[in-house]
């Protein structure tokens, strides 16, 4: 996807980036959200804000840090 989103779009790719952040439960957490209202973002019921989707975007990046951190650990680990 290139440009700017729909509002369909929107929340058809802040769900996507629930399931990339674990879940509801887990984003939840990440994102300092009630299950709730992530519910409610993903179902279409609340408009998707751009400050949600730059707080997802930041927890995502924070995803990828300890990720490639966990990933390092195991090549070192590893002598790979």
């Amino acid at each position: 996807m290139s440009g700017a989103f729909t509002q369909t779009e929107l929340g058809e790719h802040f769900a996507h980036c629930i399931q990339v952040l674990g879940g509801t439960t887990t984003a939840s957490r990440r994102l300092g959200i009630d299950e709730r209202a992530i519910r409610r973002f993903v179902n279409g019921e609340k408009p998707v804000s751009p400050r949600l989707m730059q707080d997802t975007a930041s927890a995502l990046r924070a995803l990828i840090e300890e990720a490639s951190a966990a990933e390092a650990r195991i090549t070192t680990a590893l002598g790979t």
